[in-house]
């Protein structure tokens, strides 16, 4: 495939960490996140930079903990901990690929990953490395789709790759209703007032301030992280109206 194929050419891809549980709904399913590292290889070798941010919803939950009496802090430092495991789960599968793979935390841990800095993380991508940023964004009461439209900005990615279980966003949930429209292309303004489940609200709103396209799409079709990239119509694109 040729380069000229490709139509963004640095991404951020925002992972759940349910998605690397699979179907035990909890921890990490080793084929699961070896077949996501292999998607991911196909589009590093189109030449596409790739940065990755991980939530730690399979591990921990802070606003589950905090939701049954947990200090809020306290419950999302330990949530910020359990993405610093994914993305290690992560780095491995990826370097068992052959990916040469950074691991950049905003909690310091010096002996498991590097601490984040931008202009390093930009270093690295220009390298041809996949970036992994764990530990959200160092600060509590904010989310991983929070840290992922701050890194996002700050790489300078093309577009927020927000990778689900379902083909896009629906007017509502349509596993519960027959009658539910996908939509194609959403606005920042419509997800913001329609209260639609793409990303959180401080997520959605970074993006709009910055017009950074956000594609929702489904991580459970083989090859789908490929033709994302190559800017097919396998999801919703939500950006400036």
């Amino acid at each position: 495939m040729a380069a000229s194929e490709v139509h963004y050419r640095r991404i951020l891809l925002k992972l759940s960490g349910e998605a690397l549980a699979g179907n035990q709904g909890y921890g990490i399913d080793p084929t699961v996140i070896g077949n996501i590292a292999q998607e991911i290889k196909d589009v590093t070798d189109l030449g596409v930079q790739v940065a990755l941010v991980i939530g730690g919803g399979n591990i921990f939950r802070g606003v589950a903990a905090a939701s049954k009496g947990m200090d809020r802090a306290s419950a999302d430092y330990m949530g910020m901990l359990a993405t610093v495991m994914n993305s290690l789960a992560m780095q491995d599968a990826l370097e068992q690929v052959g990916i040469l793979t950074r691991v950049l935390s905003a909690i310091e841990m010096r002996e498991v990953a590097e601490p984040y800095i931008r202009r390093r993380a930009i270093r690295h991508l220009e390298k041809g490395r996949v970036v992994i940023f764990a530990a959200g964004t160092g600060n509590p009461y904010f989310t991983t789709d929070t840290a992922a439209s701050l890194r996002a900005m700050e790489i300078n990615a093309d577009i927020i790759l927000k990778a689900t279980k379902v083909d896009g966003v629906y007017s509502a949930d349509p596993k519960k209703d027959h009658d539910a429209v996908k939509y194609s292309t959403l606005t920042y303004l419509e997800v913001l007032k329609k209260g639609l489940q793409v990303m959180d609200a401080t997520a959605t709103s970074l993006c709009m301030d910055n017009d950074l396209p956000i594609m929702v799409f489904d991580l459970t079709v083989d090859g789908n992280i490929v033709r994302a990239v190559k800017g097919e119509d396998i999801g919703t694109i939500v950006k400036g109206g």
